[in-house]
């Protein structure tokens, strides 16, 4: 059930995640996806990796290349280079949601990262670059043919920038999130103060779960999940765990979060939530 009220405290303002990049309105996991979801106002980026043959984390969802490049073949068997070749953003050429998006010159891109496949080193440092506090969900994809090789390259990474204990005078904040518990754990014992997110969805935790596994600081469901089971967030709460959702685009998905007091919103339309929050009086 809902909170008695859903006029939202004054104190409450979830954090706007934007999904894959403002991928609703660029092709996900682009450069030009991440760079408008920062002019956007989103608080964080949230991102999927993947590890090369060659060992290069790129930011990518599936397994296969397939249905996001005009390439084939699956991410594990390619290198960096072999991954180069192909084109990431034209699958998307959709046109403009609004005028603005007929706005020239709102963000640059250099043309040679254009539709490139994005690494997460080069996400990185556009992160960082961002000139204002930043964060940044990390999901590890599992299973995967190179097992916990993932989460050690991931974290081999964040240590070059610095980024694997959290530390209140960095503009970037990082969490690492999962499906997997396992995966989970792995980062926990690499990296004991690596905030990490456990994800959930419908079918891999009954809705009456109010912990989660060993190695969780976050909980990380569905949207669909929580129209089933509202009572999830309030449980989570109760055992200290603040509650990022996944994936909110809708006027009533975002209601729902809303009215459940949820603490972060992923969502592929990070500026639509972020003026409907405004709207709510949340923002």
């Amino acid at each position: 059930m809902y909170p008695a009220s859903s006029e939202p405290p004054d104190s409450w303002r979830p954090l706007v995640f934007a999904h894959r990049g403002s991928s609703r309105r660029h092709a996900e996991h682009t450069l030009d996806a991440y760079l408008l979801a920062i002019e956007e106002g989103a608080d964080g980026l949230e991102c999927d990796v993947r590890l090369t043959r060659d060992g290069h984390l790129v930011c990518l969802h599936d397994s296969r290349i397939d249905r996001t490049s005009d390439g084939r073949g699956r991410v594990s068997t390619q290198t960096l280079a072999e991954l180069d070749r192909f084109d990431f953003a034209s699958w998307r050429a959709d046109l403009p949601e609004s005028p603005d998006e007929l706005i020239v010159g709102r963000h640059q891109v250099d043309d040679r990262w254009r539709g490139k496949v994005l690494t997460l080193d080069r996400l990185l440092g556009v992160a960082t670059d961002a000139g204002r506090p930043m964060r940044l969900l990390i999901e590890t994809k599992h299973p995967v043919r190179y097992g916990g090789a993932v989460e050690l390259a991931l974290l081999g990474l964040l240590r070059r920038y610095g980024l694997h204990r959290p530390d209140p005078d960095r503009p970037l904040q990082v969490s690492v999130m999962s499906f997997s518990a396992n995966a989970i754990k792995r980062v926990r014992q690499q990296a004991p103060g690596l905030p990490t997110v456990m994800l959930i969805d419908v079918w891999s935790v009954p809705s009456r779960i109010g912990w989660l596994p060993p190695g969780s600081s976050i909980g990380g469901p569905g949207v669909q999940l929580l129209r089933a089971s509202p009572e999830i967030v309030e449980r989570l709460h109760r055992r200290g765990y603040p509650v990022y959702v996944w994936t909110v685009n809708e006027p009533d998905e975002v209601d729902l979060v809303v009215k459940l007091r949820v603490d972060g919103i992923i969502s592929d339309r990070p500026a639509y939530v972020i003026d409907r929050l405004r709207e709510m009086g949340a923002r």
